[in-house]
């Protein structure tokens, strides 16, 4: 009976460190476009944050015996005004790390005049870092520098689709010429368009502040910036989105269509916004575990 205490107390041990995760600083020194401010960070019960100054990773690792070299930054969603850093964050890492992916979490910059000097490049610079710093790093997490891709939430998708459509312009230093391309994109019922007619009022407003000018709106609705060098896509979205409506992964993914790039859409008729994870999870995650299977990046 003892022995079979301890097996199992051994087998829930090597459960739960079968998955190596650490947190990391985004930046070693100064922080880009940051102003001193005595703006605080907030971190609630339920792990989402707000107010983040010191940008961070979260690195999962699954078991090198199982890891086959692909990695995803995993930017949450919130409305650039918080981060749900668990369920869209935490959450999906772990699920990553199942499949032999390694997975980073970013906790970025939400846009605020208070700590940034240009508010609305802050959460860009923070993702083109990590795709940096993981490309620096990448024989040390066990990645393949050409297999690091980006996924997003909502206000998150708009990040990641922001990352993979103006890559060719850095807002960071980047002496090495590191490549700032991500290799794949999965966006799940994403923000896309800031647009009047299909963006999200309230990103918009967040992101660039309550009187934009029409460029700023051009600039980062990325369904305009799709060309031949944007990274395969894929997206989900529900058809009753009331927050973020579907028409932003429709046009975003007929974009792709025009210049031929490999993209995969997934609209279901019912769900509403923020369905991570739920228990319509197992569904849409399987897509993508079979869409990243046949793009041959569950294999060693």
């Amino acid at each position: 009976m003892i022995k079979k205490l301890l097996l199992s107390g051994y087998c829930c041990l090597v459960a739960l460190i079968s998955v190596a995760q650490h947190e990391i600083s985004l930046y070693t020194g100064p922080i880009p476009n940051s102003k001193q401010s005595d703006v605080k960070e907030i971190k609630r019960p339920d792990q989402s944050v707000s107010n983040v100054v010191q940008p961070t990773l979260t690195v999962f690792l699954p078991p090198k015996k199982k890891a086959t070299g692909t990695a995803v930054i995993v930017c949450p969603g919130g409305g650039y005004e918080t981060l749900v850093m668990k369920r869209e964050g935490f959450d999906m890492a772990e699920a990553f790390t199942k499949l032999g992916v390694a997975a980073f979490v970013m906790k970025y910059r939400l846009p605020n005049a208070k700590t940034m000097i240009d508010p609305a490049i802050g959460p860009l610079q923070d993702a083109q870092q990590a795709l940096k710093i993981i490309r620096q790093r990448a024989a040390e997490w066990g990645v393949d520098p050409k297999r690091i891709g980006i996924m997003g939430f909502s206000a998150g998708g708009h990040l990641a689709a922001t990352a993979g459509t103006h890559f060719q312009k850095p807002v960071i230093d980047n002496p090495e010429a590191i490549n700032l391309r991500p290799d794949f994109m999965i966006l799940i019922y994403p923000v896309i368009s800031l647009s009047a007619d299909i963006g999200s009022a309230k990103n918009r407003k967040n992101l660039l502040g309550e009187s934009p000018k029409p460029e700023q709106i051009q600039l980062y609705s990325n369904e305009l910036h799709v060309d031949k060098a944007t990274p395969p896509t894929f997206l989900t979205h529900a058809g009753d989105d009331s927050k973020v409506p579907v028409k932003n992964s429709l046009v975003f993914y007929e974009a792709l269509q025009q210049n031929g790039v490999p993209a995969d859409l997934h609209v279901y008729q019912k769900g509403e916004h923020g369905f991570g994870k739920t228990p319509m999870f197992d569904e849409w995650f399987g897509r993508i575990h079979q869409w990243m299977k046949d793009a041959s990046l569950l294999t060693p």
